[in-house]
């Protein structure tokens, strides 16, 4: 007796059903994983990407804007705040670095990032190829934009004023660049990074900005630039500190809120809240995907035991001519597994094309690639689960055979 041939037979007899079972089984199965790795991935961008920064302090306004915007760079900032402030700010005893950022302009959509050398160490960055910035007007890029735009060490270009990328307002003076950074997989990968000098020079419209000599880099670690001369005070757009000692979460970021025009955000705080906002929605669609799953088993079980109630004549042949309860129960085993590994291919197709539509849309909006990936535990853990949906779902329709009475289905059959 051909197994085989005789469970293909019966899923191709009955098309509508067959396709059904696997169709809704499938979309299950793709909602779970495409959730569990979206899920993944969230916790790990979010709960581990604060890449050491303490506290940042900018403007006043949204806390968790000020963290992504400065932080993430996924988000625009919230305003900018006197440089000769965030100065006084980062002297403070309980303070071990006070990284300057100032930003406002992209280059196809990548934005252009002012800021010291101490900023690159945060992600231990190191160049891959050239040199490092001298004086304003100098770039260097990011491993991901050198490769996705195709740049390299020496090319020039105009950036763009805004955060997004457009072809109306562009600078005047072009921006050189002198190093390509080593990828990292971290957000400075799709930054392009510049001096503070660059920044302010280019948004300087009295018409001495590119020219204008500067001394020296602005470099709040040391505490030793505090003055840099210029007509007007220069504005950044936050600054990135770490603390001493963990007693400085206690007191500076509420003396900062309180006693200055500027807000103080603690990153590890405001990007736990946004994943459990985001778990909140998480959590709803698991348990949708749960609900479909459970769904498909009925549909898989009410399939399976029709096919042993209409095909009980051809069972009870089987009997007549030596077959027992085992191979009887192994065609019902078959043709379940046979459904089963159909939907999970399909359903784990369908999971990842969904994922690289999601990442493609990401990485046009925010110039960010996010990898989404499952852990080996979580995969076993949707494979175990598959299988003893199918088990259950088989062990309920294989109780019609042991109840089978041999005699009466074919005198009545007859």
């Amino acid at each position: 007796m051909n197994l085989l041939r005789i469970v293909w037979a019966s899923i191709t007899d009955k098309p509508l059903h067959s396709f059904l079972s696997v169709f809704v089984f499938s979309m299950s199965i793709a909602l779970i994983i495409w959730i569990q790795q979206i899920h993944v991935s969230l916790q790990h961008q979010l709960l581990n990407t604060s890449y050491g920064v303490d506290l940042v302090v900018g403007a006043k306004g949204s806390p968790l804007q000020l963290v992504l915007s400065s932080v993430l760079h996924i988000d625009t900032p919230t305003g900018n705040i006197p440089y000769n402030k965030a100065k006084k700010i980062a002297k403070n005893p309980m303070i071990s670095t006070a990284i300057p950022i100032s930003y406002g302009d992209n280059y196809k959509g990548y934005r252009i990032l002012g800021t010291t050398e101490d900023y690159a160490k945060l992600f231990n960055a190191h160049l891959q190829e050239g040199n490092r910035i001298e004086k304003p007007m100098q770039v260097i890029l990011g491993h991901t934009v050198a490769t996705e735009l195709q740049l390299q060490v020496g090319d020039t270009f105009f950036s763009s004023h805004g955060l997004l990328e457009n072809s109306i307002d562009i600078h005047a003076t072009p921006l050189t660049i002198t190093g390509i950074y080593a990828p990292t997989n971290n957000v400075i990968d799709r930054l392009i990074l510049t001096n503070l000098e660059t920044i302010w020079d280019i948004h300087d419209h009295k018409g001495h900005h590119s020219h204008t000599p500067h001394k020296k880099e602005a470099h709040l670690p040391s505490h030793q630039n505090d003055s840099i001369t210029t007509e007007e005070p220069q504005e950044i757009t936050s600054l990135l500190i770490t603390f001493r000692n963990p007693r400085a979460f206690l007191t500076l970021p509420r003396n900062i809120n309180k006693k200055t025009n500027m807000q103080a955000a603690i990153p590890k705080y405001e990007l736990e809240k946004l994943y459990q906002y985001t778990g909140t929605g998480i959590k709803t669609i698991t348990l949708i995907a749960y609900g479909i799953l459970g769904i498909s088993c009925l549909i898989i079980f009410v399939n399976l035991y029709r096919m042993v109630k209409d095909r009980s004549f051809e069972l009870a042949l089987f009997r007549t001519y030596g077959a027992g309860h085992w191979q009887l129960i192994q065609l019902i085993l078959l043709e379940g597994i046979i459904l089963a590994l159909a939907a999970t291919m399909i359903g784990v197709l369908i999971s990842q094309i969904g994922i690289y539509y999601l990442q493609n849309s990401i990485e046009q909006a925010y110039k960010q690639h996010i990898e989404f990936s499952l852990p080996i535990t979580e995969i076993a853990l949707i494979t175990g689960m598959i299988l003893l949906v199918i088990l259950i779902a088989c062990l309920f329709s294989i109780l019609p055979i042991f109840k089978m009475n041999i005699s009466k289905i074919l005198n009545n059959e007859n």
